[in-house]
């Protein structure tokens, strides 16, 4: 394992893509992506410790702060976590710093990945895709300066106890919202979604993708879907997908990538 490790949760490629230009700026770093039944390696000679992930419901993904109680670290590593949300930050970087005591952490906005709940242009600034892409690389290459001047945040990620109590019924409302997908005729079968699936949900099926409950509302299977076969609702059918324009599928797919 290389010196910069930075673990990744990623449903459209925001967070991949975030990752990926910090690695780089950082010289070089192994990017773990994190799902169910993800093999923990081994980071105690990581002299670098990141984390990149979304905002959900208010703060974060369950599979984060999963990885972040099974890993080790040993003391002195420099650790840091970043958060991509569309507007506002939650609290998610509050509860990892909990699990992980994080030295640095900073929040980059980009455009929304729920689109049954908002379209993916909600994002704060309102900016196209491709402007938010670049003001993404931009801010990550502030971050890296940071990171590599070992610079050490005083205090701990803020909270917000709305964003809390928010989080709190996340997970039962994704479960509930998972009811709603359906899969299309136009669906051909081809396993992308059951690849992409950081839960391992969805199955191929008499020819069909079926999708489970057990949902985190990451929304990679409807964004990437070649055939738009997948929906949540009537309104993701009406509103524009989204996937970060520099991420293909098969990135997502991989369990780890070196940079």
């Amino acid at each position: 394992m290389g010196k910069n490790v930075i673990f990744f949760f990623s449903g459209t490629g925001n967070c991949l893509s975030i990752a990926r230009n910090i690695a780089k700026g950082l010289g070089g770093a192994e990017l773990i992506r994190i799902k169910k039944d993800m093999k923990i390696p081994d980071i105690t000679d990581a002299q670098r410790v990141g984390f990149v992930f979304p905002c959900y419901g208010g703060g974060a993904p369950e599979d984060v702060f999963d990885c972040a109680k099974a890993i080790r670290i040993k003391p002195g590593t420099y650790t840091f976590g970043v958060t991509s949300c569309s507007a506002y930050k939650g609290t998610g970087l509050a509860k990892l710093h909990k699990i992980i005591p994080l030295k640095y952490w900073s929040v980059i906005t980009h455009h929304c990945s729920c689109i049954w709940l908002f379209p993916h242009t909600m994002m704060m600034p309102r900016l196209t895709v491709g402007e938010a892409e670049a003001r993404s690389e931009d801010l990550s290459s502030k971050i890296v300066e940071d990171i590599l001047a070992d610079k050490v945040l005083s205090g701990r990620p803020s909270f917000n106890v709305f964003n809390a109590i928010e989080n709190m019924g996340f997970s039962k409302m994704a479960l509930k919202k998972a009811e709603a997908f359906a899969v299309s005729d136009k669906c051909v079968a081809c396993g992308q979604c059951a690849n992409l699936c950081p839960r391992g949900n969805i199955t191929i099926e008499n020819g069909k993708a079926k999708i489970g409950t057990n949902c985190t509302q990451c929304l990679s299977c409807l964004q990437f879907c070649p055939e738009s076969a997948i929906s949540i609702g009537a309104i993701s059918d009406k509103r524009e997908h989204y996937h970060n324009p520099n991420v293909k599928p098969a990135d997502l797919m991989q369990d780890s990538i070196t940079i």
